[in-house]
């Protein structure tokens, strides 16, 4: 079962963490995330492989989307 993985804020990606095929730990950061010059790590919910990468460095992105899938 797929698990997605959504922005809890409203800003931009500045380190993608994980990639396509890397395994995982819960509460391991996958990215970071910038906003108002704040950088908030965004975790892994649960223990798992990496999906799909749905985002890139330097995106800019709204509450709720989504930016990985881990399988």
């Amino acid at each position: 079962m797929a698990v997605e993985v959504r922005a809890q804020i409203t800003g931009t990606v500045w380190k993608v963490l994980a990639r396509v095929g890397d395994r995982v730990a819960e509460e391991q950061a996958i990215a970071i995330l910038e906003s108002m010059k704040m950088e908030i790590p965004v975790e892994a919910p649960s223990a798992g492989q990496i999906q799909a990468v749905h985002v890139a460095e330097g995106d800019a992105i709204e509450e709720g989307a989504l930016l990985f899938t881990l399988a």
